[in-house]
């Protein structure tokens, strides 16, 4: 295999871009190929560069590869930037999909009134019973906080193997009903199998210190990372157009009330098999004499129906079973943590959506390989994939994250969405580095810039490398994609308080 030539980085890359639309630009990358497809307003394309451009190259160069979309969060990433979609109808790139399989986020919307939590001392009650269920920080589980639910061996690899089958969420006490709030419930093998995720699982455990170690991760079901994962408690306010206020109602959005936000992924269970499948990968290439494509050997890849690229579907499914019912058991344990203040009130998930995982979805009329890096879904009404499903009416929610100063975003996307491959930013994305943040942000204006903004957080003081001024301008990011024409904002979410970890990133 030849490597494929490296195009090189220039710092006016900006320049090279071909405007196309309002907020929609095409990057040019020869060999042929079809350009690369930007989405962003100007400013939010200034933000991005060179070496955002040149990972976004090497990607759309990389074999089998037929599509690139860079989202307006955009930014350097593990061997393809994050907030990228990556397209292939042959090949699968661990790269883009990244070690947190399936980070997701999700909503649990519930009939409290804003006002209940006006008073900081409430909001300290609820955060205080959330500590007490779902524990925050790198390597943290069930057994650092008192009230969690207790997953053994045998449940954890149910749930790996499972995900969120109605036997799973029955023995966690969680509503079987979310299951059809979810993206994808449950994910099988290749095969459409659940036995062969379970043999492969069982291969895994097979020596004691393995299977010790798999079980350890299983113990951290319900636990929110470090790095940029969060917990929020938010206010909902509805469109003021009845068009897109009449889709959150239909939702089960209530206007003014509170709602939870969620983000986290598979924790250690899925960095685990992420990380085993790059060294695999990796030594496969090099005990073949194989190129990495423009030698970065974090765009390593395999064919999807090879036996490496089989493997790697298996264990980026049981990543991606962890990470969904992650997010339904903490859903249900924060919801009975508002009941231990507010008794008798009501809560349902509104939806739960990933963005870090490939899924085979229909693309330009073929099934391809659609792997989303920081991106998400975004299917609008009618569209092939929500027939049959309560959102095929309307499209499906997307949860948009900005940061707690400035408010998050729940979105429903447009036609328009076909330009990039149904996809949308998963967030903001960083326009500062973690070094950067912590190195030029002050923590005291941090501090206070959210109490001016009456955000409380359960940390004695916020990370620098999660403050709001770390991100994009979360109002230019939402701008680039309603120009676009991808999606249009349904609601807005205002953080009242933030539950976070001060631990290094995992994310």
């Amino acid at each position: 295999m030849k490597e494929l030539r490296r195009t090189s980085a220039m710092d006016t890359m900006h320049e090279m871009l071909e405007i196309t639309g309002p907020a929609t630009a095409t990057l040019p990358v020869g060999d042929g190929c079809s350009p690369i497809t930007v989405i962003g307003t100007d400013p939010i394309r200034q933000s991005f560069g060179s070496q955002t451009f040149q990972q976004a190259i090497n990607s759309r160069l990389a074999p089998g590869v037929s599509q690139v979309v860079l989202n307006p969060d955009a930014h350097v990433g593990y061997g393809a930037p994050v907030g990228c979609v990556m397209v292939s109808p042959t090949h699968v790139y661990p790269g883009p999909v990244g070690v947190d399989i399936k980070c997701s986020m999700s909503l649990l919307q519930t009939d409290l009134p804003e006002s209940e939590i006006a008073d900081w001392k409430m909001r300290r009650r609820v955060i205080q019973a959330i500590a007490k269920r779902v524990p925050t920080g790198a390597g943290r589980g069930q057994r650092h906080v008192p009230k969690s639910r207790s997953v053994d061996g045998p449940l954890g690899f149910q749930v790996a193997t499972e995900g969120a089958s109605k036997s799973v969420l029955k023995k966690l006490g969680i509503p079987k009903s979310w299951a059809i709030r979810c993206e994808d419930a449950s994910h099988t093998a290749p095969d459409g199998s659940v036995d062969t995720l379970a043999a492969r699982l069982e291969w895994m455990g097979r020596e004691r210190d393995k299977r010790d170690r798999l079980e350890s991760k299983f113990r951290q079901l319900g636990s929110y990372g470090g790095g940029n994962h969060f917990g929020e408690a938010e206010v909902v306010s509805l469109s003021e157009k009845q068009y897109f206020r009449s889709i959150g109602e239909q939702w089960g959005l209530r206007d003014g009330c509170v709602a939870f936000l969620s983000h986290c992924g598979s924790r250690g269970f899925g960095h685990d098999l992420a990380m085993s499948q790059f060294r695999a990968m990796k030594a496969h290439f090099q005990s073949n004499g194989l190129a990495f494509p423009a030698g970065d050997p974090q765009l390593c890849y395999a064919e999807a129906d090879s036996p490496e690229g089989q493997r790697y579907l298996c264990d980026m499914a049981m990543g991606a079973n962890f990470a969904t019912v992650n997010h339904m058991l903490i859903n249900q344990l924060v919801l009975e943590s508002f009941r231990e203040v507010f008794p008798g009130i009501r809560g349902e998930l509104v939806y739960f959506i990933s963005h870090n995982i490939a899924r085979q979805e229909p693309v330009d009329g073929r099934l391809q390989w659609v792997h989303r890096k920081g991106a998400t879904r975004a299917l609008p009404k009618g569209h092939e994939q929500l027939v049959g499903s309560e959102f095929e009416a309307t499209g499906h929610p997307i949860l948009l994250p900005g940061n707690p100063r400035d408010g998050s975003s729940i979105m429903v996307a447009q036609r328009g969405a076909a330009a990039s491959a149904f996809s949308v930013n998963h967030g903001a994305g960083r326009q500062l580095s973690r070094t950067k943040a912590k190195k030029n942000l002050n923590q005291t204006v941090i501090d206070q810039n959210l109490l001016d903004h009456d955000v409380i957080s359960n940390c004695r003081v916020y990370p620098r490398d999660e403050a709001p001024d770390a991100y994009k301008d979360f109002a230019e990011v939402l701008k680039s994609v309603t120009k676009a024409g991808l999606a249009d904002e349904v609601a807005r979410l205002k953080a009242k308080f933030v539950l976070k970890d001060g631990a290094p990133a995992d994310d």
